[in-house]
């Protein structure tokens, strides 16, 4: 008999998948796929050992379920058996007696219930000749379907290594055929969905699970039925091979068998380990017995949260009871009258390994994952792979994704959040331009219709003070008192003149400047005091942009000022320009006692100002504000008024386009 029967047994709920790449970790194949962060189960590389879905916790990975079709098959007139796994008492570990169980599974419908664990007992015979025939050589056991698989799919070169004996359930299937005929139709029961992709021999295979389902399903319970024994033929020893080291004990059964001629292997790591020692011939010479879970009372299909060593103990009290009870007559004359079924099984090599990936492909990946240096793989073990170079090759392979590496995801994130706090501050910035630009328009108009108003008037006030003033005699009081009023019109119409100043929406003459020279001609334009010193720094190459000269003197300079009138107790003033291909820069930094932090939303704000009365207008910085964007620039002011803080001090830096 063939054993190339192969269907898809794990399928995923991709909105249940959660990025935890566990079943990555736990998958002995990785016969995973990461799409967008989801995992996938590879069909074409799955051996069905189940143990994504035992580790899954939100459930995303779900077995191929056969109760339908079951239930169809009882709905039918067919003669139906149900063979139930030697792991049953592990599973039903509430239900002391056997009978009871029996009567369960008879109450769905079937018309036979027997135990797969004679089977069991005609394979371990088969097994043990192959033992104690030193002239075989070694072999790897063949009754674990996902070993079967991982061999045929993984080290095709070992499959003439696999024992060519079936399974119990198989060889119990045949003698259930043999004993009722060929036309009965045979439903395993057990603890591995595996079996339900072994052979085409047994008609559909129920995991203790989905029996517990149906049997909830239609309400059947210890209290509602009538307990019967299985139907014959009845086991012996077999009924202990589901447990850890089962197969050796229950083929050991008549005559010493050395251990040292077997290897036993159980669980996703130990049995991976054991093949690779058997491939590279360390232990050729050896008897593999091997399991995918660790035992068969620990399989994928057995209901969760079960303990090991709890259930081990069920198995082993049930067959303690059965061998005490037992009538070696009536099995012994059973086991010689099905003694001639083909117990052969045969196995054929289907390579799914994947082809190697290049050095060179699996060194990018690792770069692109920020791993230069060996000292940067870290072999977390986060991705699902043991070693960053796994991961790297899995990537090249199409099987994992870069995102994968913790790591590189936080620091991805990291350098994410940054930028993002980048962006949220140029927004704000941006907001607050904004907000000023829209707060200078209203404050505009409003300055232009007080300018408009007041000009006239103290235009007529000025001449009309004036006239009075020169036709006042010499050393009269009244002079005085005239003179007083021409210098306060003077300084109204200047505040006009500001005000107007600010409120015109005036085009910049652009002319191409020498941004160094026009520097030094700033600095050279104001009254420097003795305890100032101003240093003048040209960092720039190309010294050419273009702009409003007149205008931009202004700014300038009146920063400067302002800057030497933060400083009364002296300090010095840096005027530096730089740039680059697109854009100029003003940078003007003083050592002056700073501006509040309260303030600093009111700078360029028109009539604010912190000068003491009548020595400012407080439209200096809202002129500087204006002529800058008018050149469509920017202006950014930093300043520290606290010395608890840092050095004292403010400064303005203006950028503008250059212009060409």
């Amino acid at each position: 008999m063939s054993h190339s029967y192969h269907r898809q047994l794990v399928f995923t709920i991709k909105e249940r998948c959660r990025v935890c790449f566990t079943c990555v970790r736990e998958c002995p194949v990785k016969a995973i796929k990461i799409i967008n962060g989801q995992a996938e189960v590879l069909n074409e590389r799955c051996i069905g050992c189940g143990n994504c879905v035992k580790v899954c916790s939100q459930g995303a990975k779900i077995p191929l379920n056969s109760v339908n079709e079951v239930e169809e098959m009882l709905a039918s007139d067919h003669l139906i058996a149900a063979c139930i796994a030697p792991s049953f008492p592990a599973e039903f570990e509430e239900i002391k007696d056997h009978r009871v169980i029996v009567g369960m599974v008879r109450k769905l419908g079937f018309d036979f219930v027997t135990e797969v664990s004679f089977g069991a007992d005609l394979v371990a015979q088969a097994y043990e000749k192959r033992l104690k025939n030193e002239q075989k050589g070694g072999d790897i056991s063949s009754d674990c379907p996902a070993i079967v698989y991982f061999i045929r799919q993984y080290n095709p070169d070992l499959v003439p290594y696999l024992a060519p004996i079936a399974s119990p359930m198989v060889a119990m299937t045949r003698v259930m055929k043999k004993k009722h005929g060929a036309g009965l139709k045979v439903v395993f029961i057990g603890p591995c969905f595996a079996k339900k992709a072994e052979t085409e021999e047994v008609d559909e295979v129920l995991t203790f699970r989905e029996l517990r389902g149906m049997l909830q399903k239609r309400n059947i319970s210890p209290e509602n039925i009538t307990p019967s024994e299985f139907d014959p033929p009845y086991s012996s020893k077999g009924a202990i091979f589901p447990i850890s080291r089962g197969l050796y004990y229950t083929s050991n059964s008549q005559e010493a068998i050395p251990e040292e001629h077997v290897v036993i292997a159980e669980g996703r790591i130990n049995f991976k380990e054991a093949v690779k020692e058997f491939e590279d011939g360390f232990i050729r010479d050896k008897h593999l017995m091997l399991l995918c879970c660790e035992g068969c009372i620990m399989g994928p299909g057995t209901s969760p949260g079960g303990k090991r060593f709890s259930r081990s103990a069920a198995v082993g009290e049930y067959v303690g009871k059965k061998m005490q009870n037992i009538d070696m007559e009536t099995w012994q004359r059973d086991i010689d009258f099905y003694s001639d079924i083909d117990l052969s099984q045969s196995f054929n090599p289907e390579d799914r390994r994947l082809g190697p990936a290049s050095n060179e492909d699996v060194l990018q990946a690792l770069h692109e994952m920020g791993k230069f240096t060996e000292k940067d793989h870290l072999n977390c073990g986060a991705c699902g792979y043991d070693t960053c170079v796994e991961h790297a090759t899995a990537i090249v392979q199409r099987l994992a994704e870069t995102e994968m590496c913790l790591p590189y995801t936080i620091e991805k994130l990291h350098d994410s959040i940054n930028d993002l706090n980048i962006s949220n501050e140029k927004l704000a910035h941006a907001k607050a331009a904004l907000k000023q630009s829209e707060k200078l328009a209203h404050m505009g108009q409003l300055s232009a219709g007080i300018a408009h108003e007041l000009n006239n008037p103290l235009g007529v006030i000025t001449m009309y003070s004036n006239i009075l003033m020169d036709e006042a005699p010499e050393g009269a009081a009244v002079r005085e008192d005239l003179k007083l009023i021409v210098e306060q019109a003077d300084r109204c119409k200047k505040i006009v003149s500001g005000l107007l100043n600010f409120a015109r929406k005036n085009q910049v003459n652009l002319s191409e400047t020498d941004v160094v020279k026009f520097l030094n001609h700033s600095v050279n334009s104001i009254i420097k005091p003795d305890n100032i010193t101003i240093t003048v720094i040209p960092n720039i190459q190309d010294p050419v942009a273009f702009l409003d000269i007149d205008q931009m003197m202004q700014v300038l300079t009146n920063l400067e000022k302002n800057a030497i009138e933060a400083m009364p107790n002296g300090g010095s003033l840096t005027v530096s320009v730089e740039g680059n291909k697109e854009e100029v820069i003003f940078i003007v930094k003083d050592t002056g006692t700073g501006i509040a932090k309260e303030y600093m939303d009111k700078l360029f704000t028109p009539f604010f100002t912190t000068k003491e009365m009548g020595k400012g207008t407080g439209l200096g910085l809202a002129l500087i504000y204006g002529i800058v964007k008018m050149h469509k620039g920017k202006i950014h002011v930093d300043s520290n008024d606290d010395p608890a803080a840092g050095p004292t001090g403010s400064t303005f830096r203006i950028t503008v386009p250059r212009g060409r």
